[in-house]
C-alpha cells in the first residue's frame, strides 16, 4: 500500500499543464458518469434522464474550454493524468456500477460531484500564475458551484408537475416491488408458518428453553430458505422487481424477524409467562402485517385483517392441538 501511494503525485507538485490535463480528464469522466445515470433512468424516469443528459452536456462544454486553454498555452499534446494518479485528489465513488440506484441517490451523487469539482477548480485557480488560466479555472469553479441552480433550471424545463408526479409514483412502485413486497412476504411466512412448530413444542414440552431453541432454528432456517428462494426465483430483468440481492435480503431478514418475535419470549424461564407474552407478540405481528398490506399494497384493511388473523389463528390452533395431543 505504501509503495502504491508513493507512485502518486502530490497536487502541489503538478505543473500548470498537468493541472489542466487533470481537469480535462476529470470533466470527461464526469460527463460519462452523467450519461451512465441518464441511461439508468431513461426507461423509468425519462424526464430525469434528460436532466442528466443536460449535465453531461455542461461537462462537455467545460472540457472543450479547458482543451482550448491548454492548446493556447501548451500546444496539442495533453499529458495523460487522471484522478487516481494524484494523492489526496477527490475520487468518484463507483456507485454508477450499482444496479437499481434510486432516483434520490442518483441526484444526491450528482450534487456531490458538482461540489467536489467546484472545490478542485477553486484550489487550482488559486495556485495558477497565468492570468488567463486563473480566470478560466475561477469561471469553472463558479460554474460548478452554480450547477445546482443549473440543475434546477434543467429540472424546471424537463420536469413539470405531471412528470414529477409520474416519476414519484414510479419510484414508490419500485420501492414496493423491491423492498416492501418481499419483506411483507417474509414477515407473513415467518410470523404465521412458525406458529405451529413453536407452539406445538411449547404445549408438548412446557419447557421454555426447548421451545426457544426450536423457534430459533425454525426462524433462522426459514429466513435462509426464503431469502435464497426469493433471490433465485426472479432476476428482476423482466418483472422489473429490482435487484434479486435486495429482495432476498428483505425476505430473509423479515422472515427471521417474524419467527423470532414469538420465539424470544421463551427466554423467560416461566412457561406460562413466556407463552402469554408470545401470544401478545403474535397478536401485534398479525395486526402489523394487516397494516402494512393496507398501507403499501392498498389491500382493504378489513380484508387484510380477516386473511391474516384468520390464517394465523388456524395455524396457531393446529400447533396447539398437535402439541397438546
Amino acid at each position: 500500500m505504501r509503495f502504491a501511494l508513493s507512485q502518486r503525485r502530490r497536487f502541489s507538485d503538478l505543473s500548470e499543464q498537468e493541472v489542466l490535463a487533470l481537469a480535462i480528464s476529470s470533466e470527461e469522466d464526469d460527463a460519462r458518469i452523467y450519461r451512465t445515470y441518464a441511461e439508468r433512468l431513461r426507461a423509468d424516469y425519462p424526464n430525469s434522464a434528460k436532466v442528466m443528459d443536460g449535465m453531461a452536456a455542461e461537462e462537455d462544454t467545460h472540457r472543450h474550454r479547458l482543451i482550448e486553454a491548454h492548446r493556447a498555452r501548451f500546444g496539442e499534446f495533453v499529458p495523460l493524468i487522471r484522478r487516481e494518479h494524484v494523492a489526496g485528489y477527490y475520487a468518484r465513488r463507483p456507485v454508477w456500477l450499482v444496479e437499481n440506484l434510486s432516483l434520490a441517490r442518483i441526484r444526491a451523487e450528482a450534487a456531490r460531484m458538482e461540489r467536489d469539482a467546484a472545490a478542485f477548480y477553486a484550489h487550482a485557480a488559486s495556485a495558477s500564475t497565468d492570468a488567463a488560466t486563473r480566470a478560466l479555472l475561477g469561471d469553472l469553479a463558479a460554474a460548478e458551484a452554480g450547477h445546482e441552480a443549473a440543475a434546477e433550471g434543467l429540472e424546471a424545463a424537463h420536469l413539470g408537475e405531471a412528470a414529477r408526479e409520474t416519476e414519484a409514483a414510479t419510484e414508490r412502485r419500485q420501492f414496493v416491488l423491491t423492498w416492501v413486497q418481499p419483506g411483507l412476504a417474509g414477515l407473513m411466512d415467518g410470523s404465521v408458518s412458525s406458529l405451529a412448530p413453536i407452539f406445538a413444542t411449547a404445549f408438548a414440552t412446557e419447557d421454555p428453553h426447548t421451545t426457544f431453541l426450536v423457534g430459533l432454528a425454525a426462524s433462522v432456517g426459514a429466513g435462509i430458505s426464503m431469502g435464497f428462494t426469493e433471490a433465485a426465483s426472479d432476476d428482476g430483468q423482466i418483472s422489473g422487481r429490482g435487484s434479486p440481492l435486495k429482495r432476498g435480503v428483505a425476505t430473509g431478514v423479515m422472515t427471521t424477524i417474524g419467527g423470532l418475535g414469538h420465539a424470544l419470549p421463551y427466554l423467560i424461564p416461566h412457561f406460562w409467562t413466556a407463552t402469554v407474552i408470545a401470544l401478545i407478540v403474535v397478536f401485534i405481528e398479525l395486526w402489523a402485517i394487516a397494516w402494512i398490506q393496507n398501507r403499501f399494497m392498498q389491500t382493504p384493511f378489513l380484508r387484510a385483517t380477516f386473511q391474516v388473523v384468520l390464517g394465523g389463528a388456524l395455524v396457531f390452533a393446529a400447533g396447539a392441538l398437535i402439541g397438546a395431543g
